[in-house]
């Protein structure tokens, strides 16, 4: 697996965001969805070794398509020059509290885990309350020393409804 391979294609994408390149590249769009997948496999392997729920997934039918819906947007661009994915035990879908990765160029890419239900929209109200019906619990486990063991601090905010 060569994640450069995924990146400049997302690069060059990027720069070129037009459907004529894009059908132009398609061998070039192959490859890097093959390498891509590759990466989920080791993801689902990896994170399998302490969630197995998410060991009978297929990396085909976890990624997210480039195309963009563009009908709402004033950016008319036809593409998502990003590659993303999202690990459940449900597959991506129908409301994917798990992991997600996104690989996109200039340092853009992210891995984490969480929910993210913008199609379920009382999803957020339902995980509010439940962290304060459980609030103790919640807290031990954020101030734990093994949980900081595997979080990050990055600069990027979680924007909730």
């Amino acid at each position: 697996m060569d994640t450069k391979w995924i990146l400049k294609y997302l690069a060059d994408l990027s720069e070129h965001n037009n459907r004529e390149w894009y059908h132009a590249h398609k061998a070039e769009n192959k490859e890097a969805n093959a390498q891509f997948e590759e990466l989920i496999q080791t993801l689902i392997l990896r994170i399998g070794e302490f969630d197995t729920s998410i060991l009978h997934n297929q990396p085909k039918e976890l990624t997210f398509k480039l195309v963009r819906d563009t009908r709402f947007s004033h950016d008319k661009s036809p593409y998502n020059p990003l590659f993303r994915a999202h690990i459940a035990s449900k597959g991506k879908l129908p409301v994917p509290v798990g992991y997600y990765l996104m690989i996109k160029p200039v340092g853009q890419s992210f891995l984490g885990g969480g929910l993210f239900a913008d199609m379920f929209k009382d999803a957020t109200a339902m995980v509010r309350d439940y962290i304060t019906e459980y609030g103790e619990e919640f807290e031990e486990i954020i101030h734990a020393p093994e949980f900081h063991k595997y979080r990050k601090e990055t600069n990027q905010l979680c924007h909730c409804g």
